[in-house]
């Protein structure tokens, strides 16, 4: 055992903790960032082996998506406002930006893997809102998302390091997953050496965790990506998941009858986004709609955009509750930033961009402040098309 890690055993459940899938947004950061989760980042199962041997710990109750005692919520099972709906879509075969959220109060090292399951009848049980799955199907769950692990190492010109906290000897000793910078280096925050509060924590603040993967050669209308953190200080495995879409790829292609892929509807934007959406009929209009804000903002190192507002997702205008935009699709010609938030339908509201530097200043667009009010009916998604002022 490494020597740091004896004094930290006997404190570890008075420890507090701290890390949750945020780009694409997870079942938990939704449930926060509707008010309803007070610590997305306390999805926790424990005490468990997580260390050394990252793929030992059975999940239990946590399941691949997890459960946050803090709430009493399992996440495995869609709820009132996640799960209904993928929040983003991916092409098959893809290399894309992915980014989780680690508590400046809880960075505790280690290792982490994104995953995805290809047996669609066995993720199917975690997309059904009147039914929760069994500890049995949790953990057969879980053995599917550890054989569907998206390596570090198919991700062309990506750094795929060895743990600093690991030995050749140790079943750690992998760089397929991804590992954190060493427990008495910069930990996980030195991943993107990110400012505090480029995401969203309750407990102290948040640092963005960034990494690519490779969108595996599958499709499905309706799936899940998710995410697990083994601790090296702790006995504690995170683990949260998010709900996806895949399209252009081969075996798992559902039937067209029975898709849930739903239409994107473009906002056009000036100084105020005004919305072209119009409904097109349907039986049950939708009660949340997935808003993808895009911000074309020319930005340098150590800069993030994020979306303050006057709802609840958007933080309440509280700056260091504000969700982070990824720029994962930045490129010097095309300098664009951009977030999807699930929002109730007919929701009007104000908001800014902002800018936050790696110290933490905080820049507003100038201006008045931008309006919008999310569209009641049939569409599922829309985005938002805006540029800093």
């Amino acid at each position: 055992m490494h020597p740091s890690l004896l004094p930290t055993l006997a404190f570890a459940a008075s420890v507090h903790a701290h890390g949750y899938l945020s780009s694409p947004m997870s079942r938990t950061g939704l449930n926060a960032q509707a008010g309803a989760d007070t610590c997305p980042e306390c999805t926790i199962l424990e005490p468990v082996t997580a260390w050394p041997d990252v793929d030992a710990a059975a999940v239990g109750r946590s399941g691949p998506c997890g459960y946050n005692a803090r709430v009493s919520v399992d996440y495995n099972q869609p709820g009132p406002r996640w799960g209904s709906a993928p929040v983003i879509t991916y092409n098959s075969g893809d290399t894309v930006d992915v980014q989780w959220c680690v508590d400046n109060n809880g960075d505790h090292g280690g290792m982490f893997s994104y995953r995805i399951c290809q047996d669609q009848a066995l993720v199917d049980k975690f997309l059904d809102p009147s039914y929760l799955p069994t500890d049995a199907e949790k953990q057969a769950a879980e053995a599917c998302f550890q054989a569907g692990a998206l390596p570090c190492t198919d991700v062309s010109g990506q750094t795929c390091d060895y743990s600093p906290d690991c030995t050749p000897d140790q079943a750690c000793w992998r760089n397929d997953w991804f590992t954190c910078k060493g427990f008495q280096d910069t930990k996980c925050r030195g991943v993107d050496n990110a400012a505090l509060n480029s995401c969203y924590t309750s407990i102290a603040g948040g640092y963005t965790v960034s990494s690519r993967i490779k969108i595996p050669n599958y499709a499905s209308n309706h799936t899940l990506l998710s995410f697990r953190w083994n601790s090296f200080q702790t006995p504690q495995v995170y683990l949260t998941c998010a709900d996806i879409a895949i399209v252009g790829g081969g075996s798992g292609n559902p039937d067209p009858s029975t898709s849930t892929t739903t239409k994107s509807t473009t906002l056009i934007s000036s100084a105020t986004s005004v919305s072209t959406a119009t409904a097109t009929g349907c039986a049950t209009p939708v009660s949340t709609v997935a808003v993808t804000f895009n911000s074309k903002t020319t930005t340098v190192v150590g800069q993030t955009i994020k979306i303050a507002g006057s709802i609840a997702q958007l933080g309440n205008w509280d700056t260091g509750a504000a969700p982070a935009l990824s720029a994962s699709q930045y490129t010097s010609t095309n300098p664009l930033w951009t977030t999807t938030i699930d929002l109730p339908a007919g929701t009007s509201f104000e908001y800014k961009f902002i800018k936050v530097e790696s110290n933490g200043a905080v820049t507003y667009e100038s201006g008045a402040n931008r309006q919008y009010s999310v569209p009641k009916g049939c569409e599922t998604k829309v985005t938002v098309e805006s540029q800093w002022k």
